[in-house]
């Protein structure tokens, strides 16, 4: 069998003819894809306003700059999570104050959260980790009590619907991800959704060189009499080009299909792993369990374990073939960030603790019986392995 990658985009004639379409057109750039994919997000979140941006990371920025948020100011956010939802802090001129996690759900625990609010706390970022919107509800409560704005990080979680409210539809301004291993991609690519007028006009600008926002004609003049050679402010080219949207309507178009694949991918996963002592497997709130969107498939080890045996497994299963990571590396430990902000090892040891044990499986759509018990059965002889070694 060839290799099992640890993750594929799930792409079909649609999504082809989609992007031929586009290319047909002649209209690359700032057109209707761009404002039909805007709107097909935006309804999929329950919200007003899309504003398609250039990739996930754009849109953390964008939603930081358009809440104000700047030198002197602090962010509460996660220390574990992919680096981009701190980066957009420091992007902005703000400093991180990360809070620990839950270890069952991973995410920000709402339980810590109030004791790191202070009167220079302007925002809270919370991540829904590998898809999983679990205390969402809780922090959007506790952002309202302080009247502080959350940002929902969606970028793993599109799709998803948890106590009723889809993903996206939490706090001030959310925020997805386009990537090739996320549930839907438009290859790179991001989304800003929102209930806010202001901030969905003030982000449409700041997307677009600082231009004033508005919907732009091909021969670039803006249909309210402005000029394409005037910017009312800084501003950055976090466009999406009309490919990328064209992708993303056709992936749009089959999400529920795809979130199925997705789903049936993960219930193989769990009944092989669910009996395994040596593993502790997702868990998902019992209310959002039916209608969770997996992003990726991620076990870790239980606390007999630490990295060394964790880096040794992955590093076995991919000498086998099988696609493996340490999902995620804490933020706070990077490098860049011991360095010039002088986190270290035992700031935040439930994260650290949990990001030492994790091993993210192969995940995609496509995925089949015989591939996931491969990789079953890859990842228990590396852990006997692991096993005979301790003795």
């Amino acid at each position: 069998m060839s290799e099992i990658p640890l993750s594929q985009p799930d792409i079909t004639d649609a999504e082809i003819e989609a992007v031929t379409s586009v290319l047909r057109s002649g209209r690359l750039s700032i057109g209707p894809r761009q404002d039909l994919f805007e709107q097909l997000v935006a309804e999929r979140a329950g919200r007003q306003h899309g504003i398609a941006v250039s990739s996930g990371t754009a849109g953390l920025h964008l939603a930081m700059l358009a809440l104000g948020v700047g030198p002197g100011d602090e962010v509460i956010t996660t220390p574990f999570s992919f680096i981009a939802s701190a980066n957009c802090i420091l992007m902005a001129g703000a400093v991180p104050v990360f809070v620990d996690i839950d270890p069952q759900s991973m995410n920000l625990d709402p339980a810590r959260l109030e004791a790191a609010i202070t009167p220079k706390t302007k925002a809270i970022i919370a991540v829904e980790v590998f898809g999983n919107p679990r205390h969402m509800e809780k922090i959007e409560q506790i952002a309202q009590q302080h009247e502080i704005p959350l940002v929902e990080d969606a970028c793993e979680g599109m799709g998803g619907i948890c106590h009723g409210r889809p993903v996206g539809n939490f706090g001030r301004v959310s925020v997805f991800g386009f990537y090739p291993n996320k549930q839907v991609t438009t290859g790179e690519g991001g989304m800003i959704v929102t209930d806010d007028s202001r901030l969905a006009e003030a982000c449409r600008s700041l997307r677009n060189q600082g231009r004033p926002s508005g919907n732009y004609q091909s021969h670039g003049t803006l249909n309210r009499g402005g000029v394409w050679l005037e910017h009312e402010s800084l501003g950055y080219n976090y466009r999406l080009s009309e490919i990328a949207a064209g992708l993303g309507i056709a992936q749009m178009n089959r999400l529920d299909e795809m979130l199925d694949a997705r789903r049936r991918v993960a219930g193989m996963y769990m009944r092989r792993l669910m009996d395994w002592d040596d593993l502790v497997i997702p868990t998902v709130e019992p209310n959002c369990e039916g209608d969770m969107s997996w992003f990726v498939y991620v076990v870790r080890l239980n606390s007999s374990y630490g990295k060394t045996e964790r880096d040794r497994i992955i590093t076995g299963m991919r000498r086998h073939e099988v696609g493996a990571s340490n999902y995620f590396p804490c933020i706070h430990l990077q490098p860049f960030y011991r360095q010039q902000h002088g986190f270290k090892k035992g700031d935040y040891p439930i994260a650290e603790s949990i990001s030492e044990r994790t091993i993210a499986l192969p995940f995609f759509n496509k995925m089949d019986e015989t591939q996931v018990e491969l990789v079953c059965h890859t990842l228990k002889v590396m852990i006997q392995r692991e096993q005979l070694l301790k003795r």
